[in-house]
């Protein structure tokens, strides 16, 4: 059975990530990418479906972990009743390769280690053809099925029932040396990894990208750790930013609302830019922009809001009936059919975070204006049609208030790509369409009788997303809409001082069951605390929500109120890029006296 999810942390390479429980063992990998099949897949399953345990032999011992300053190179501290034992886990950066490393360092005393491996690749389904090969006095083990092989290195493995045990003991200052490298079934093993110089190497690259940050002194750890995490989502060579590392963890226990988020959406890489450019990062503003252009590339009418890693298209959804699900929730989803979606808000969001990187300095291609220019074509040739919404509802289709603001936001900053930057384009045109969207929202968004804007047209409910509206310019923060449309999410939406994104009882997004209350809405609400003169009350919520982070820094979609459980995907892309935007509001705030 799976660890609660707020007990693992995450080690990555820029290409994929894993999941490494307190207890010591791996028990989600995807290899070599995100979103690639599952090498490791008991999180959503048990130890058939794959792990690789590391740790004391005696059921009695204690962890606490860290990373290494700035980096995802995590120390987990063993303290048995024998002796003190380190593991160091990381995936090695920069030797353009697949590996985990997990290195066991001796402190005190001396101490039994177990390793228990279980390899099984294909989401569980492949149960690999495994032998041993000589290496000079050593031997390794190489386990093989359909496309994908691993060479395993470090203390000789012995076959027990379809999994792969060792036990050594490990005195003070002793280093054991555990290694596994992903690479091509058809091609043969590479060489052994320098363990040493690897460690280093990972070390110095995570810590001089870490020096670049600016971050405010308000939450100052939590938003370092914030855009750390943001930056090992993003795959190095793409560009592509995913939502989260893992697939299906409900949100909500023994539910069935489990997607894979394993993906690169255009709202949620929008908002990661944004955060990472406000911070210093504008190579990764270009990175970006480069995957939007190959991915969009042709015909506007054929844009998604969601894509693959390099830009793949096609995510069909399908449910993998033979895992049984994080906690028994299923069902195992992967590829997402929202794909398929129509969801306006993305061209707003898109187009904010493009303009966020001209007016910071990134430098224009011959290509990004253009690119911007088709996009706005598509807008508004479809600004009138009604979508699925923010967050992607499997019901029918409305008028979202929220998507309309960011159809008018698309159009605002590609005015001001114009006025402030002498770009070409039919500028008095949109213009007057901007004029006109902003009086539709305002004449069918808005109910007087509530004081507030709506969740979607013809409608007296509100939704989270309406707190965006401030955060594109659409009102101010203290405008008396807005502090009415904030009080009518305060009465509908709060469970227990947190934040749902809407009312699921009302049916709107087809789906059965209901869901825990959502990180990215709650520091929404703080950002708007803040930037609306609720300092003490943006300060009373973001203490709780950062208090939420695990012991690593880490968030999770949605919290659980009553047990403080961490519930949905994880790292959540979308709750730590929040996290980011509140605290610097509060650092604002804190500013403005």
């Amino acid at each position: 059975m799976p660890l609660p999810i707020e007990n693992y942390a995450l080690i990555g390479d820029l290409h994929t990530g894993g999941l490494v429980g307190s207890d010591g063992s791996i028990d989600w990998l995807c290899l070599p990418r995100f979103d690639s099949a599952s090498t490791f897949g008991a999180l959503l399953g048990d130890h058939d479906a794959g792990r690789w345990l590391v740790a004391p032999s005696d059921a009695a011992a204690t962890s606490t972990r860290r990373y290494v300053d700035d980096t995802f190179v995590l120390v987990t501290r063993w303290t048995t009743p024998t002796g003190v034992v380190e593991v160091t886990d990381l995936m090695p950066y920069g030797d353009r390769r697949a590996d985990v490393v997990r290195r066991v360092t001796g402190v005190s005393g001396t101490v039994s280690m177990h390793v228990d491996l279980a390899i099984r690749f294909g989401y569980g389904t492949a149960l690999p053809w495994v032998r041993q090969i000589p290496e000079g006095d050593e031997t390794a083990l190489v386990a093989t099925a359909g496309p994908d092989a691993v060479v395993v290195r470090g203390p000789r493995l012995t076959a027990t029932d379809h999994t792969h045990e060792a036990t050594f003991d490990v005195s003070p200052g002793e280093t054991i040396d555990l290694s596994l490298t992903w690479y091509p079934s058809h091609r043969e093993p590479p060489a052994p990894l320098d363990v040493p110089a690897g460690i280093d190497e990972t070390v110095a690259w995570w810590q001089e990208w870490a020096s670049r940050c600016s971050a405010p002194e308000a939450y100052a750890p939590e938003v370092h750790r914030s855009l750390l995490i943001l930056r090992a989502l993003t795959n190095e060579d793409t560009g592509g930013i995913v939502a989260a590392a893992t697939t299906s963890l409900p949100e909500r226990f023994g539910g069935s609302r489990n997607w894979d988020y394993r993906y690169v959406w255009l709202r949620d890489a929008s908002m990661t830019l944004q955060a990472l450019i406000l911070h210093g990062y504008a190579e990764e503003a270009d990175r970006w922009r480069g995957w939007l252009l190959r991915a969009i590339a042709g015909d506007p009418a054929d844009v998604q809001i969601m894509y693959g890693l390099a830009g793949e298209r096609y995510l069909h959804e399908s449910e993998l009936g033979h895992l049984p699900g994080y906690d028994g929730a299923s069902p195992v989803r992967i590829g997402n059919a929202a794909y398929q979606q129509y969801q306006g808000d993305i061209f707003g969001e898109v187009m904010v975070a493009l303009h966020e990187a001209r007016l910071l300095g990134v430098e224009e291609s011959e290509y990004s204006w253009p690119l911007q220019r088709a996009l706005m074509q598509y807008v508004e040739d479809n600004w009138t049609r009604p979508d699925n919404g923010i967050w992607e509802i499997r019901g029918e289709l409305q008028h979202f208030t929220h998507s309309r603001v960011m159809i008018w936001a698309a159009l605002d900053r590609a005015i001001k790509g114009i006025e402030q930057f002498g770009l070409d384009g039919p500028v008095d045109r949109w213009r007057r369409l901007r004029d006109e969207v902003r009086t539709e929202i305002e004449t069918r968004g808005w109910n007087a009788d509530r004081a507030s804007f709506t969740q979607h047209y013809g409608t007296t409910e509100v939704d989270a997303s309406l707190l965006q509206l401030p955060q594109v310019g659409f009102v101010a923060a203290d405008d008396p809409r807005m502090l009415g449309t904030v009080a009518a999410i305060e009465h509908d939406l709060l469970e227990d001082g947190l934040l749902m994104r809407y009312r699921t009882e009302s049916g709107i997004d087809g789906l059965d069951g209901a869901e825990n209350p959502f990180l990215t809405c709650s520091f929404w609400l703080a950002e708007q605390y803040a930037a609306s003169g609720r300092v003490d009350d943006a300060v009373a919520l973001m203490d709780r929500l950062v208090g939420y982070c695990n012991d690593v820094g880490m968030l999770s979609e949605e919290i659980e109120v009553a047990t403080g459980r961490h519930v949905g995907n994880t790292p959540q892309a979308l709750s730590h890029l929040a996290l980011v935007r509140a605290a610097d509001a509060i650092g604002k705030a804190h500013d403005r006296g």
